[in-house]
């Protein structure tokens, strides 16, 4: 049996711990939207603070922070990608249960499929039926009881923050022109668009900046926040894009929902019902499947 690449060993860890960082938001952010927090000042506090974090760490490193200007174009479009996927995902919460918000997110690994197909890069059997498993594994999770009627708004922000987020993930694995970018240099940049975008939010609306962050553990939920489900998971699906490939990495990402649904039982009470469990083991027995067949 042929042993896992150097690319694989990097990639495929990298892609789990990018799912169950970005998973965590809701863990994060309900409890700042329930203490009656402004999504707009909850996201530019999100992004300030990573960046303030990033900034941190290249300077230690003493990294450069130069860029031409053709990858700051293309470092502009992520940003914008990345900002819209929070956008749309911390709306939806407003509609929908944080936990089936974040696991219909998890549209993104087929939609990735689809749009690497049309860029002529065909996965390999073993990744479609991982992605089709998945896949199917999630429409069961998202399965209710019967007793509670899904908000068609919140389903279509969750799918659009599949969407946009599926586009980011493609960029980063097919631009040869930010190939040279290291992985927190990007995510440095991204992240920057994003504080901007919404800080400008925030003084063309009349939401006050600091608008419903009253208490200390608001604002630790908020380095929480900037830390885990967006420093870390952004900086590890850069290096999941790169070594292992955009599809494979998104695919990786079933531990997103699969830890969403893990927080919003137990911390927040939401039902664990029978399709959750059913739904988890699918896309578990599905990932290590195509990470055992599709060694390099």
């Amino acid at each position: 049996m042929k042993k896992l690449s150097k690319n694989a060993l990097i990639g495929y860890p990298a892609g789990i711990i990018t799912g169950i960082t970005y998973g965590l938001n809701p863990l994060f952010a309900v409890p700042l939207m329930k203490h009656g927090a402004a999504t707009e000042s909850i996201l530019f506090f999100r992004y300030l603070f990573a960046v303030l974090i990033l900034a941190l760490f290249l300077l230690v490193r003493r990294q450069s922070f130069r860029v031409s200007g053709q990858q700051a174009g293309i470092l502009l479009i992520l940003g914008l990608l990345y900002t819209s996927s929070s956008l749309f995902l911390f709306d939806a919460y407003e509609y929908i249960a944080s936990g089936l918000a974040t696991t219909l997110v998890f549209l993104y690994p087929v939609l990735v499929a689809i749009i690497m197909v049309f860029l002529k890069v065909v996965p390999s059997w073993p990744v479609w039926l991982a992605i089709a498993a998945t896949f199917g594994g999630v429409l069961i999770m998202t399965q209710g009881d019967g007793t509670q009627a899904l908000n068609p708004i919140g389903v279509l922000l969750s799918i659009g923050s599949a969407l946009v987020y599926a586009l980011f993930i493609v960029i980063i694995n097919r631009s040869k022109a930010i190939a040279s970018i290291s992985n927190s240099l990007l995510t440095f940049y991204a992240l920057s668009v994003g504080a901007i975008v919404f800080l400008g939010k925030i003084l063309i609306s009349d939401t006050a900046l600091t608008a419903g962050l009253t208490h200390t553990h608001d604002w630790l939920n908020l380095v929480g926040l900037a830390f885990l489900p967006t420093v870390v998971s952004t900086a590890t699906l850069a290096i999941a894009s790169r070594n292992i490939g955009a599809t494979k990495a998104s695919v990786l990402g079933v531990f997103e929902p699969i830890t969403a649904i893990v927080v919003g039982t137990l911390v927040f009470g939401e039902p664990l019902t029978t399709n959750i469990v059913v739904g988890i083991s699918i896309a578990i027995v599905a990932v290590t499947f195509m990470i055992t067949l599709t060694k390099r």
